[in-house]
């Protein structure tokens, strides 16, 4: 099959010299935006998409690159609120199961879908435990029947004996078994990509989106900005601001208290743990509804995660992982499975910081602060929004413009982002008549087959940049012609994962040098 066009949606490429060009017409002082975005994260291409959509100027800006924050550290799931309705969060459980409906069936089918889960029945859990877990996700189905997502969609929880619970995760001990218990959720092909295509199909609906331009000083009518590849500072005019920087939001505005939590992951070959058909939900050992996940991802790699642990101090741009979260993780998969996960095992790990709001909660424990997101107005009028979590990323950015729009007056038509396609979405029955890679099509969607071109025009893009891994040198080149990719480590650090391997990382340099070097912008 051969594309027609270069991209799924027109004025959706982003690349080098867009970039300039936009940063220029902001730089000559006579333009101004109804909205300047900081923060390119989910939460801030989101509220770039919602403004734009509703007719309003945009630019959005961030010091690094697109989701270079916590939005690409998260566990690439899209929940629907299971966690919140047992901490009796139903609004928050409400809102979530929806937003995963949005996602799954309208806006992202093509970087969503479902993802089964096995929590086994070893000795450690209890009866009573089991029953609970049990009575939960049926309370998550009815969350699925209350936000209207099909049953097509996400499947129906049920019961396995040990033989099944075995078939699907052959790691799991066997010795004390009882069986196991099977449920779904969304589960994303990449956080990092979701970001991407938000802020791509921001970019068609005329947002400027512009990565490497830090803000230094925020303003009521715009903000004081860097641009990182040149050094050369400007002003940016801007109707209104929405501070969108998540971790780092309370740096640009006042009074914004937060309280950052680390979410520890490990990044395993998944030769370590053998065939895995259902990721897991290993029960963390004195906990009541405090799970380890175990995420099977498609590329040889499996993730495991979750820590909540509050951080204090500055804050990073990159955190790093402690031994002793890689030790707890190593020590609740001992737990449960047959295999031993040996510290050696271990290829790489990220974390990422959660901007909780800072509710002085006197427990210290990050893990009971509500993941609710909070919109804050200073007295300037600059829009602050933090919380929250990436499945809601969408309300998030709604919300964040209704205030944003109520504080200046703005003439704005309503939201429209709970039924707009984000670049390389289609329909189910579209995506699988492509005739290309399922692999390619959960990344790209619609856009596969113009990305699987390149690999046709030139053989050498057509190989995987890295022995045992996926990616190949056409995805490469097409992150630096239409997604906006201007160096090695947005080429393997977020348009890809390579990254999150080292030894993986330095074997595939090579190529993203060549694929900045020989790519020309177009589109």
């Amino acid at each position: 099959m051969t594309p027609t066009s270069s991209t799924d949606l027109p004025g959706s490429s982003l690349h080098a010299e867009r970039r300039r060009r936009e940063l220029e017409q902001l730089a000559d002082g006579g333009t101004v935006v109804d909205v300047l975005v900081v923060g390119l994260g989910v939460t801030g291409a989101g509220a770039a998409l919602d403004a734009a959509t509703r007719g309003l100027t945009v630019a959005a800006i961030d010091a690094h690159d697109l989701a270079f924050g916590t939005s690409r550290w998260s566990s690439k799931l899209i929940h629907g609120g299971l966690r919140y309705l047992a901490s009796g969060q139903l609004d928050v459980a409400h809102e979530s199961a929806v937003e995963r409906g949005i996602l799954m069936e309208r806006t992202a089918p093509h970087l969503v879908r479902a993802q089964p889960f096995v929590l086994p029945l070893t000795p450690l859990v209890g009866r009573g435990q089991a029953a609970l877990a049990r009575a939960g996700f049926l309370a998550g189905d009815l969350l699925r029947v209350g936000a209207r997502t099909s049953r097509r969609t996400l499947p129906q929880p049920r019961t396995l004996s040990a033989v099944e619970t075995r078939h699907l995760a052959p790691a799991l001990r066997r010795v004390g078994l009882r069986g196991g218990l099977l449920s779904w959720d969304g589960r994303l092909t990449d956080d990092a990509r979701l970001v991407t295509a938000i802020a791509r199909t921001a970019a068609a609906h005329g947002a400027r989106i512009l990565t490497r331009t830090r803000a230094l000083e925020l303003h009521g009518d715009g903000a004081l900005v860097r641009d990182e590849t040149t050094g050369q500072e400007l002003r940016v005019r801007a109707r209104t601001v929405v501070n969108a920087a998540g971790v780092w939001a309370g740096g640009l505005v006042d009074d914004v208290r937060l309280r950052p939590s680390r979410g520890t992951h490990l990044v395993l070959r998944s030769e370590t743990l053998g065939p895995l058909s259902a990721g897991l939900h290993i029960p963390i050992p004195g906990e009541t509804n405090r799970f380890a996940l175990v995420l099977p991802q498609g590329d040889g790699r499996v993730y495991v995660g979750l820590t909540d642990e509050p951080v204090d101090g500055d804050v990073p741009d990159v955190p790093e992982v402690p031994e002793t979260d890689i030790g707890f993780l190593l020590d609740v998969l001992g737990s449960a499975l047959d295999v031993t996960v040996h510290r050696s095992d271990v290829v790489g790990a990220f974390a990422g910081l959660r901007p909780l709001l800072d509710t002085r909660d006197a427990s210290g424990r990050t893990a009971d602060i509500s993941r609710k997101h909070a919109v804050l107005t200073s007295p300037d009028g600059i829009v602050t929004v933090v919380g929250g979590k990436l499945t809601t990323y969408r309300r998030m950015a709604q919300d964040a413009v209704d205030a944003a729009v109520a504080a200046r007056g703005l003439d704005a038509g309503p939201c429209r982002t709970t039924s707009l396609p984000l670049v390389g979405a289609a329909r189910p029955q579209t995506l699988a008549g492509l005739d290309v890679p399922a692999r390619l099509v959960q990344r790209y969607g619609s856009e596969a087959p113009a990305v699987r071109a390149l690999g046709l025009a030139d053989p050498a893009l057509a190989e995987p940049v890295v022995p045992g891994h996926t990616v190949t040198g056409a995805e490469l080149v097409w992150a630096v012609r239409h997604e906006g990719a201007l160096d090695v480590a947005d080429l393997l650090d977020r348009r890809t994962r390579i990254g999150l391997v080292p030894e993986d990382r330095a074997l595939a340099e090579e190529a993203a040098r060549d694929a900045l070097a020989r790519t020309a912008p177009v589109g």
